[in-house]
């Protein structure tokens, strides 16, 4: 992953780029506004993959956390040009070395195609998934 580099400087974050991925090719996040996308990135912990080469952003995670308990990774994007190199696993190892010495217990993420790519860093199934509720609005 030598030809990558991982960054969590907010200034280096390309927001018109990440918007464009996810409200346009991420089935979780199609239509998502500009506006929402600029909050939910000021609100939260990011990680852009860069090429060190170019300084191009080919890649995104955003991390909601309180940086002592819990952590919830999303919009985990990279740049279709690049899958298959493995830029997602080094982003998600990325997340959990950043947020390992912090003690947090858990790290929760949703995927619907890509469990393969989060078992390489040590994510799993839930054991319990009927302890977890979640509330939705309209």
């Amino acid at each position: 992953m030598s030809e990558y580099e991982i960054s969590t400087d907010p200034a280096r974050l390309d927001a018109a780029r990440i918007h464009h991925w996810l409200s346009t090719d991420a089935y979780w996040a199609l239509g998502r506004s500009r506006a929402k996308q600029d909050s939910a990135i000021a609100s939260s912990l990011n990680f852009g993959a860069y090429d060190r080469a170019t300084g191009e952003q080919l890649g995104y995670a955003r991390v909601v956390t309180d940086r002592a308990t819990f952590a919830w990774l999303c919009d985990v994007y990279v740049a279709p040009a690049t899958r298959g190199t493995g830029l997602g696993t080094a982003l998600a190892t990325a997340v959990r070395e950043e947020l390992r010495p912090h003690g947090i217990r858990r790290i929760l993420l949703a995927t619907e195609d890509a469990h393969g790519v989060y078992a390489k860093v040590g994510f799993e199934p839930l054991a319990r998934p009927d302890n977890w509720m979640a509330l939705f609005f309209e």
